[in-house]
């Protein structure tokens, strides 16, 4: 099979029958892409001229280029999963990428917030021109209930359960997911709700024009409002997500609790987050025992 043509069979499987989220699916499709000129250029065409050999020296290619080794395990699960798809439909006769390595690299910790921080950006909502209760509902969710952005975004209001308190989730692969929340939460959501008119599968939250909020709209008010109260390097919406859950290990929460509250497949995603909390406690005591 071509290889073009292979690399569009996959992407079609992954966003419909898979069912991965658009911006998997877009970052699937870029490293492929990426892939494709590689083997292009070297006058390679056919899925059959997919070799081990071939799957190597890409590899060392973007290593010379100096692109970051998480960058490069990246592009590596992207192929890995093109060529084992391939060769489970019997596409291709050998699997060339099934004993690459991903490269060795040390994991970073990622950057969090306070809640102190939170509660100063709903002070400064209250204080702008623009719509302050869908600002601070962006960031109640995000953090209140450790939301990816494009959970938040696919939100509709037939979600969220004001009485009982939890929140329909749908995540990575469509998989639905309830998560609690919590009082203080709901008392932003209703001071929301009295601001525009919802049905049950209209968004839960719109913009001024009624269409439903965007990754890049939210990651501007995000960026735009976590700018003014924190000199963190990171500003992004999942800054919100990472602050909550290792907030909820700081307070004592059980560990496969949080893993379902974020969605996590795998305990050891949620686990790095209890290296965060490991780092924090570290720092308070350098800072404040009289023996550090």
């Amino acid at each position: 099979m071509n290889i073009e043509n292979l690399i569009n069979l996959y992407i079609d499987y992954i966003r419909n029958v898979k069912r991965y989220s658009l911006q998997t699916v877009k970052a699937y499709r870029t490293d492929l892409d990426q892939f494709l000129e590689y083997i292009s250029l070297r006058k390679k065409t056919s899925s059959d001229e997919l070799t081990e050999k071939i799957v190597k020296s890409y590899m060392m290619q973007l290593s010379d280029s100096g692109i970051e080794k998480r960058s490069i395990a990246r592009k590596l699960a992207s192929l890995r999963g093109m060529v084992r798809f391939a060769f489970q439909n019997q596409i291709m006769d050998t699997n060339p990428a099934s004993l690459l390595k991903n490269p060795r690299s040390n994991k970073k910790l990622p950057e969090v917030t306070t809640t102190e921080t939170i509660l100063k950006i709903y002070n400064l909502a209250d204080e702008a021109d623009e719509y302050p209760e869908l600002v601070k509902i962006i960031f109640e969710l995000l953090y209140g209930c450790a939301l990816r952005v494009g959970e938040l975004c696919s939100l509709n209001f037939g979600d969220i359960d004001l009485k009982n308190q939890i929140l329909r989730v749908k995540g990575k692969g469509s998989k639905i997911r309830i998560v609690p929340v919590g009082s203080k939460s709901i008392e932003i959501v209703n001071e929301y709700l009295k601001t525009t008119e919802h049905l049950v599968n209209e968004p839960l939250l719109k913009l001024k024009s009624g269409n439903r909020v965007y990754s890049k709209f939210v990651y501007r008010i995000v960026n735009k409002y976590l700018s003014k109260v924190t000199d963190i390097k990171k500003k992004s919406p999942h800054i919100l997500r990472h602050s909550a859950a290792t907030h909820m290990l700081d307070n004592g929460a059980d560990l496969r609790a949080v893993k379902e509250i974020l969605g996590h497949e795998n305990l050891s995603t949620t686990q790095i987050y209890t290296h965060v909390s490991i780092e924090r406690l570290k720092s308070t005591y350098k800072k404040s025992h009289p023996k550090s």
